[in-house]
């Protein structure tokens, strides 16, 4: 079976960044890499040092359709070769060989299936900021397990190719959020597989702000698809609904924090680790200004900025 591993760059991202994204990409095995890189300039060097790296590259001036819009130009570009299937990372996505293997073969073994990925974990876990996320990760991981909706952050997995080239909203904010709508509308489903996906966190409060107030501002576009999500299974609808609801209202985890006292304690085995407690309390007034700053923008017709986030 053929894969081709597609990364979109933003004009935001180190030259260190992308070489060490490269180095580790190079690792899998593929029939062709292609990075999407969105120019900061007129000589953009990061193009060319991606070329003598042996990857193949797509130049794009200017940041039409943003993510969304990189991903469908790799689609484009990956018309002639025709994977069977292509494995979306971000720049910062660590994943090991076994990892994309038992994606494909849950693909192969499931054809209602557009896409498989694994459980994500943070590896920059070096402040109070990407600590709390580490500990916000292992709930979703949990909550992703047993939702029937999955739709995984980012796209970061194995999609099929011939269902990638429905192509992605690139009017959406969440692209990613959008695309699982769609095709969880239309019938088909994403896998949970075994296995281990590494990722970077924000690295300060106001980053953390930024991003998730993009997360929630994509989930508020998504009620444009409630009369197609009549269609889909009733576990998928419930699940969809309590995606684009409950997560609004973060502050109602507050009373329960305390409970993650002795789960710190038993995973981490360190005292010192209780401060992920008092992130978690900071966490949850951040996320909830998050969402409603999100929610006034939405109703304003105002669209949320597409803020970098620093690399560690």
């Amino acid at each position: 079976m053929k894969l081709a591993i597609v990364i979109p760059v933003s004009p935001f991202e180190d030259l260190k960044v992308i070489e060490e994204s490269i180095e580790h990409v190079k690792s899998l095995k593929a029939e062709k890499i292609v990075y999407v890189i969105d120019k900061n300039g007129e000589n953009d060097i990061r193009v060319e040092l991606a070329r003598k790296n042996g990857v193949d590259v797509v130049e794009r001036t200017g940041r039409r359709g943003k993510r969304a819009g990189a991903i469908n130009d790799a689609i484009n570009y990956l018309s002639q070769s025709k994977p069977d299937f292509v494995l979306i990372m971000d720049i910062d996505t660590r994943i090991d060989e076994k990892t994309v293997e038992a994606c494909i073969s849950a693909l192969l073994a499931d054809q209602r299936a557009y896409m498989a990925s694994a459980r994500r974990y943070i590896y920059n876990a070096r402040n109070l900021v990407s600590e709390t996320i580490e500990a916000e990760y292992k709930l979703i991981n949990f909550l992703l397990s047993k939702s029937a909706f999955k739709q995984f952050n980012g796209m970061i997995g194995v999609v099929r190719y011939d269902i990638l080239c429905k192509g992605l909203n690139e009017t959406a904010i969440a692209e990613d959020a959008d695309f699982a709508t769609r095709m969880h509308a239309n019938g088909l489903k994403a896998l949970l597989v075994d296995g281990k996906i590494f990722e970077q966190a924000p690295f300060s409060w106001k980053e953390f702000y930024s991003q998730r107030k993009r997360w929630y501002f994509g989930g508020l576009q998504l009620w444009r698809y409630r009369k197609e999500m009549k269609k889909a299974e009733r576990n998928v609808r419930i699940s969809w609904y309590l995606a684009i609801t409950i997560t609004y209202f973060p502050i109602i985890m507050l009373p329960f924090l305390p409970l993650s006292i002795p789960l710190i304690l038993a995973h981490y085995r360190k005292i010192s680790k209780l401060k992920v407690f008092f992130g978690l309390i900071i966490y949850t007034f951040v996320l909830q200004a998050s969402a409603i700053s999100a929610f006034l923008d939405y109703i304003r017709g105002k669209e949320v900025e597409w803020n970098a986030i620093r690399r560690v």
